[in-house]
């Protein structure tokens, strides 16, 4: 049985080897960009929907969202089930008489993930209008 001693294609060929990749035109260094650092939970339209509805109003029902967004019941169900997941929103099941209610709320943390994300996307902004 022999032994492969040869490099991954992934790892850096030699010990102290750069792996700074450099922008063609200018030969500095690429950085990243505030985009490539976007939360992907909070970025999808759905969901930045859903956290930017909540942001501005204390409660929202799920027939609120669902209008609000213009999504269906089965694509704010599911976004809304990530951001729970993720402690970005929490939800609350009750009866209106018979009828079921469902009402979101923002959290802290979900706040702070959706300040970052504004944060970033202004980064980006101002980085791309320098351009």
């Amino acid at each position: 049985m022999t032994h492969d001693t040869r490099t991954p294609a992934h790892r850096s060929p030699r010990p102290g080897a750069s792996t700074r990749r450099t922008q063609r035109k200018t030969g500095r260094p690429l950085q990243a960009e505030p985009v490539l650092r976007l939360e992907r939970l909070v970025h999808e339209r759905v969901r930045l929907g859903i956290l930017s509805a909540l942001a501005v109003t204390d409660t929202l029902s799920f027939t609120d969202l669902k209008r609000l967004l213009e999504a269906t019941d089965g694509n704010v169900s599911v976004h809304a089930r990530k951001l729970e997941e993720a402690g970005y929103i929490a939800c609350t099941k009750s009866f209106a008489g018979r009828v079921p209610r469902t009402e979101y709320r923002l959290t802290s943390t979900g706040r702070r993930a959706l300040q970052r994300y504004l944060d970033r996307m202004e980064a980006l902004i101002r980085s791309t209008r320098r351009r």
